[in-house]
């Protein structure tokens, strides 16, 4: 369970996150959406124990992610917005590099790197150095990364921009299937399509706040539409005429 409370963060004159709100529950898919500067890339790495907040609460399994931040981080597995892979490595040895820093021992992380190369379609280029990968390979292998340690909370940052219609289903059905496990998933994606196809919750932000929150059903119904882009839509007319 990943919980935020009150949370702020201001880069110079720019407040990024201005008193967001949110947990994110095991067994479900949190969406957090908004337009550009929203803010989500900012909250995702304080979560991740990247930056440190300038106040506020942000807990993984209760773990403090500025007190605890090592305890809090064995706890999640993150596929950040810029992918930061090693060019020098090929996939293979990057999902077990990152294996072993999480404290696999050798038997189950051969058998788990395998079990990722084949549910994401990663066998042909397994073995190539990551330099040079297209743009979807690269997100693959960034997602094989944050997953090889089978994490309870999970942190996905546009998890299937660049992928084509395969992979995209491949890496949907994987994370309804950590999902059904009773990982804790937490997304941010600008497609409203994944939004309505992957998440059973959706928190709404703009100006670094939370602005709607609810079920996908639950916000349609308020509105009263069956598109859930038009309450996005007026969701950020809203948040600009207050």
């Amino acid at each position: 369970m990943i919980e935020i409370a009150d949370l702020h963060k201001r880069f110079g004159a720019v407040q990024a996150v201005a008193g967001l709100s949110l947990s994110a529950v095991n067994g479900r898919v949190t969406g957090l959406i908004g337009p550009n500067g929203a803010g989500k890339t900012t909250t995702f790495r304080i979560v991740s124990g990247l930056l440190r907040p300038d106040a506020g609460h942000v807990a993984v399994d209760g773990c403090d992610v500025v007190s605890r931040r090592r305890e809090a981080q064995s706890r999640i597995g993150v596929l950040p917005d810029e992918r930061g892979l090693y060019p020098r490595l090929t996939a293979r040895e990057t999902i077990s590099y990152f294996g072993r820093l999480h404290g696999l021992d050798k038997t189950a992380l051969k058998a788990r790197t395998e079990v990722l190369i084949a549910s994401l379609g990663m066998s042909e280029f397994a073995d190539r150095r990551v330099r040079g990968f297209s743009r979807g390979q690269a997100l693959k292998v960034a997602l094989a990364r944050a997953l090889v340690h089978r994490p309870a909370n999970i942190i996905l940052d546009e998890p299937t921009n660049g992928l084509d219609v395969i992979s995209t289903r491949a890496v949907r059905r994987l994370i309804h299937d950590m999902r059904d496990e009773g990982a804790c998933i937490l997304i941010s994606s600008h497609l409203m399509a994944e939004v309505a196809n992957l998440c059973d919750d959706l928190v709404i932000i703009a100006h670094g706040r939370a602005v709607l929150r609810g079920t996908p059903e639950q916000l349609r119904a308020r509105l009263g539409t069956d598109d859930l882009e038009d309450v996005y839509v007026d969701a950020m007319a809203a948040a600009v005429a207050g």
